[in-house]
């Protein structure tokens, strides 16, 4: 093989883990020689159990990435009164309870498999939409929306993302890159059907609805989802196991996910009510938001196909350096142009799409398979504080600033979370792998 072609890192012979010949076995990466082996990579009941999982996780990040919808509904009907930030908690708090009650979630699924977490989750985000369409009241909305739509979420996530890992280990950037395209998905459609229905039915109705699409999404995704490998039958801890962030590559990575979360979801909380802003229809921007999620659609999928061939760690790098991009080059010097402003829906989702699919891939990447339950629900634990504080800090900076400074402090807020988690991921390759960029890792 010539110097110049590209080197398929075996992990076992880098320096960064000969380091760690002392550590317990749990924090050694496996060879890439083995990623083939031990693995169906793919097979009907594979990608069934890919399909269960978008059916899931439709219900999950679906949901979130309509939360500018909501938002823009709440600042301006049931929650008029309250400030950016104040409304901001309930989306962020969402998130933080699907990341932080994963961490739990995590070794429940390790120990006793998928099938009643789903079950109970699916229940949960079905009601919590139900119930929405009652609420008028700040509290009531945190209880229905938050607490309970955030629980369902986090024994959904853990298992949809635990079960591809346990059939896929060469194809997992492509497996889970497909199932998460449902974010995607379901950020397209479901302001859509909010676009249509909220004038006619109301909130109430509209919500219902909405909970009615949950549950047929849940009937595959409790049909589909299951473990290959067998449950280890005892729960040893709920509790964080820390031991694991002394794999430095592994905590590098871990908070990248942080920052990353504070780059995403200000875009996400705020497009919608940007635009109505910046002189555009309230209800119209609704297509702006569905717009951003067809571009994360295919920012979903096509970085997961590449980065099996290409490397994982080198896939988010690029995608995550693009966002930046797209924040600082777009979203900040866009103001009152329509052109602008879909450009950056469009190349934001696409570049962002990948920031959920990809990180827990590349966390997968550092462990062996029976223990990916245990490591993603641990690096939710620094996870969750991202999306706890991100949307209230976006909201924060706009009350502050007032008008269009507000808004330039938001964005650059966004862009320079961005900056942080591509200096967090490029710190765990080189930690894993050293500064030769030919290296696919």
């Amino acid at each position: 093989m010539s110097s110049k072609s590209r080197v398929v890192v075996d992990l076992e012979k880098t320096e960064s883990v000969q380091s760690q010949s002392e550590a317990p076995l749990a924090l050694r990466t496996p060879s890439v020689r083995s990623m083939d082996s031990d693995f169906p990579e793919g097979g009907l009941t594979g990608w069934l159990v890919v399909f269960g999982s978008f059916c899931a996780m439709i219900s999950v990040f679906g949901l979130i990435n309509t939360a500018a919808v909501f938002e823009s509904w709440f600042s301006t009907h049931q929650l008029a009164q309250y400030s950016s930030s104040q409304i901001g908690w309930i989306f962020s708090l969402y998130l933080f309870f699907v990341f932080f009650i994963g961490i739990q979630v995590g070794p429940v699924f390790d120990a006793y498999g998928p099938r009643y977490l789903v079950a109970t989750g699916s229940v949960l985000m079905v009601a919590s939409l139900l119930l929405l369409g009652f609420c008028t009241e700040y509290y009531q909305i945190l209880l229905c929306y938050s607490f309970l739509g955030g629980l369902g979420g986090a024994l959904l996530n853990s298992p949809s993302y635990g079960c591809i890992a346990h059939f896929f280990n060469a194809r997992r950037g492509l497996a889970t890159g497909i199932a998460t395209t449902s974010g995607g998905v379901g950020g397209i459609i479901f302001p859509l059907i909010l676009k249509s229905l909220l004038p006619k039915l109301g909130f109430a109705w509209s919500t219902r609805i909405l909970g009615l699409i949950l549950l047929a999404f849940a009937v595959p995704a409790n049909l589909w989802i299951r473990a290959r490998l067998l449950p280890k039958g005892k729960l040893h801890s709920v509790l964080p196991d820390v031991t694991i962030f002394r794999d430095r590559r592994y905590l590098a990575a871990a908070v990248g996910i942080f920052f990353m979360e504070w780059g995403i979801f200000v875009p996400l909380t705020f497009i919608v009510s940007y635009a109505a802003t910046h002189q555009q229809d309230a209800t119209e921007s609704y297509i702006l938001l569905s717009l951003l999620n067809a571009g994360s659609v295919v920012g979903r999928f096509l970085p997961g196909l590449i980065s099996d061939r290409l490397g994982r760690f080198n896939t988010i790098i690029a995608t995550i350096a693009l966002s930046a991009v797209c924040v600082f080059g777009l979203w900040l010097p866009a103001g009152d142009s329509p052109g602008l402003l879909i450009g950056f829906a469009v190349a934001f989702g696409f570049a962002s799409g990948s920031n959920l699919s990809l990180s827990a891939v590349c966390l997968g990447q550092l462990c062996e398979a029976q223990d990916f339950g245990r490591y993603i629900s641990k690096a939710m634990i620094i996870a969750s504080f991202g999306t706890l504080t991100s949307v209230p800090i976006g909201g924060a900076l706009l009350n502050l600033g007032g008008g269009g400074s507000g808004w330039a402090a938001m964005i650059v807020f966004s862009g320079t979370s961005y900056v942080l988690a591509l200096v967090c991921y490029t710190t765990a390759r080189v930690l894993a792998v050293g500064w030769r960029w030919d290296v696919i890792f």
